[in-house]
């Protein structure tokens, strides 16, 4: 959750043009909040510019990449999903959300898990993999070639509001 958000409900107060209330931003790493960071991803050009070339294409010849994120901290609660598609030279998300692809090619798809704690307080990539509080399976060289845009995905993690609450299981 954002500081913010985190601050704003603690005082009781409300965020400055704002309507939206907390019951209303989805739980962090619940399917809908996997639709908000997909839409998040669009809006970022670095993600979808920087990504457009040779990161996308290598997807084993599917038209797009899987990248799968969850929270250790709730075993039970299934991974997000997001869809990263070719699209007129950009990395475009074009869906985010529970699960579809249940066996992913890491020669070309993602998947990452942290805490919360560590969701929200990542750093660069490099650190946080070379620390562990990122976990991670997929493409390790093209991932280290990807590192300013692999942060910028990390930031966007922790930037989409999510709310504390535990993501409920399927």
């Amino acid at each position: 959750m954002s500081k913010k958000i985190a601050l704003a409900m603690v005082m009781g107060l409300s965020l400055a043009g704002s309507t939206v209330a907390f019951a209303d931003i989805p739980v962090f790493m619940s399917p809908v909040w996997a639709q908000e960071l997909c839409t998040a991803w669009n809006s970022n050009a670095t993600l979808t510019d920087k990504l457009g070339g040779s990161w996308i294409k290598n997807n084993g010849g599917k038209g797009y990449k899987i990248m799968e994120i969850s929270d250790s901290n709730y075993k039970n609660v299934p991974p997000v999903q997001l869809e990263i598609s070719a699209k007129d030279g950009k990395a475009l998300c074009t869906y985010g959300g529970a699960v579809k692809a249940k066996d992913l090619n890491y020669d070309y798809d993602y998947k990452m898990w942290a805490t919360t704690h560590d969701w929200h307080h990542m750093g660069s990539p490099m650190t946080a993999m070379m620390f562990g509080r990122l976990n991670f399976k997929g493409p390790k060289m093209e991932a280290m070639e990807n590192m300013s845009p692999f942060s910028a995905f990390l930031n966007l993690v922790k930037e989409v509001p999510g709310n504390d609450k535990v993501a409920p299981a399927a």
